[in-house]
């Protein structure tokens, strides 16, 4: 059925109604992510500026006038925030995969973290996160570099406008029980602010300590270069550990393990233990593997802010978890479409 068509109920019974309708939003989301959207007509210029001011801003780094050992050690710091507590943590293994629950501080600290690293809304990054996880390395997937290439699944497939169908299609598929919560529907709306009012306060800061030039190296290094590294970070996990590395298990998409990211993502880069047992809170199946994020969570744990926290890696399975996941993901799907 073609994306812009939807089924009729003439002479079709409500199942049949149903499953029409299933399909037909299947295509749109397909469609979506689909590497012929990226075309100049279709180019999201707010999004893709964006990207291309912070790259720009991050250069100024190698001005000798805008360096300061206190913008690095923001740098460092805030890079550790919102990478491995907002994002690995929060948006990835708490929101999408539900590794564990979060009592409501350590909710609000991570989800605001998040939306520090400048990776979007936490409800979109889960959604998308779901979507590839069931589609992993297939049509539909939204960022494989198996289907398309490197360069789409690093940055490219961010460029193109999605519709607004296509959004709502995804919330209601994909975070179902999560878009109705009201500390998320907040950060929803509240997103951007929460960035740009953090580089505000950098430079606000920065100002207060040693004029208009330390608050232009915290914006440049607290801001810029630490969302360019974590920005790569991330896309590192989407493009290299889908095509290099090892695997612990055969899985039915091509994840692997790929150690220099597992370092630069705060373990993410264990991705194929990933993809075998999603919902499972380390990463690091092998002692050693590292995962710093895990560490974190063991932390939150200890003082009792996080708690039902999935760290047992199931033995014994040859079989892929993502595919179970997935069914059930489908069945979901099935059930609210």
């Amino acid at each position: 059925m073609p994306v812009d068509e939807q089924p009729s109920d003439r002479g079709l019974s409500p199942a049949e109604i149903k499953r029409l309708k299933f399909q037909a939003d299947t295509d749109q989301l397909v469609a979506a992510f689909n590497k012929d959207q990226l075309k100049l007509s279709n180019v999201d210029w707010v999004v893709t500026l964006f990207l291309i001011g912070v790259h720009v801003g991050a250069l100024f780094a190698f001005m000798p006038m805008f360096f300061s050992w206190t913008g690095v050690a923001v740098c460092l710091a805030l890079h550790w925030a919102t990478c491995s507590i907002g994002i690995c943590l929060g948006y990835h293994r708490y929101l999408a995969h539900k590794s564990m629950k979060l009592r409501a501080p350590a909710e609000f600290v991570t989800m605001a973290c998040g939306c520090l690293s400048g990776e979007g809304s936490p409800l979109t990054w889960a959604a998308t996160h779901r979507l590839h996880h069931q589609k992993s390395d297939q049509n539909g997937d939204p960022h494989s570099p198996i289907i398309v290439n490197g360069a789409w699944s690093h940055i490219l497939w961010l460029f193109p406008k999605r519709t607004t169908e296509s959004s709502r299609i995804l919330y209601r598929r994909y975070v179902p029980e999560l878009v109705d919560r009201p500390l998320l529907q907040f950060f929803e709306k509240t997103f951007a602010l929460w960035l740009w009012g953090g580089g505000l306060v950098l430079l606000a800061a920065g100002w207060a300590i040693g004029g208009w030039q330390m608050g232009a190296s915290l914006v440049v290094w607290g801001m810029c270069v630490r969302m360019v590294a974590a920005y790569h970070s991330t896309w590192f996990v989407n493009s290299a550990t889908h095509l290099w590395g090892y695997r612990n298990y055969d899985t039915r998409d091509h994840s692997r393990n790929l150690w220099w990211v597992a370092i630069l993502a705060y373990g993410e880069g264990w991705h194929n233990n990933h993809h075998a047992h999603p919902a499972v809170a380390p990463a690091g199946h092998k002692w050693w593997e590292f995962d710093i994020t895990w560490w974190s969570i063991k932390a939150l744990r200890a003082v009792g802010l996080a708690y039902d926290v999935k760290d047992k890696v199931p033995t014994g399975r040859t079989a892929d978890e993502s595919d179970q996941e997935s069914d059930m993901m489908e069945k979901a799907v099935a059930g609210a479409a």
